[in-house]
């Protein structure tokens, strides 16, 4: 099992790469360890949906190396135990790959959808709604450039 998830993270590895994003040394303890963690957003998204889905997959990676890079341990309470402006800040810089990922591939459904279920999140700090809304924006415009052409 572990070395099946750490074949997954090789490859979304590179694929992060061709989007100029550099993750440090992520193992599958890693992941798995993050997706362990509580939230307080009650997402209800399995590791198995993360395993089974490379944007999904990408989002978890690049959100643990922003913690890594901070220099936060992973722990069970991590998201629950820290600011909100900071589990948002790290959230929408893996969303962004994400859905940059999903752009180059010619998903525009699922950065839709994506955009559609981040527009309505009811937990994301007042403060953040401008620089979420920037994103979100940028990728809208995105998917309607992708349309016209």
């Amino acid at each position: 099992m572990l070395a099946e998830i750490e074949g997954k993270i090789e490859v979304a590895k590179r694929i992060l790469e061709s989007l100029n994003y550099h993750l440090s040394d992520i193992s599958a303890q890693d992941l798995i360890d993050y997706m362990s963690t509580e939230t307080f957003t009650g997402d209800t998204t399995t590791f198995n949906d993360i395993l089974g889905n490379e944007y999904l997959l990408i989002h978890e990676l690049v959100e643990i190396n922003e913690w890594k890079r901070r220099g936060v341990k992973i722990y069970k309470g991590l998201l629950i135990d820290a600011p909100r402006t900071l589990v948002y800040t790290i959230h929408y810089a893996a969303l962004e790959k994400e859905l940059e990922y999903a752009l180059r591939k010619g998903d525009c459904k699922w950065v839709e959808m994506r955009v559609k279920n981040s527009l309505e999140d009811p937990y994301i700090p007042e403060e953040l709604k401008p620089y979420a809304k920037n994103i979100l924006e940028r990728f809208i415009k995105a998917i309607e450039d992708v349309g016209k052409s």
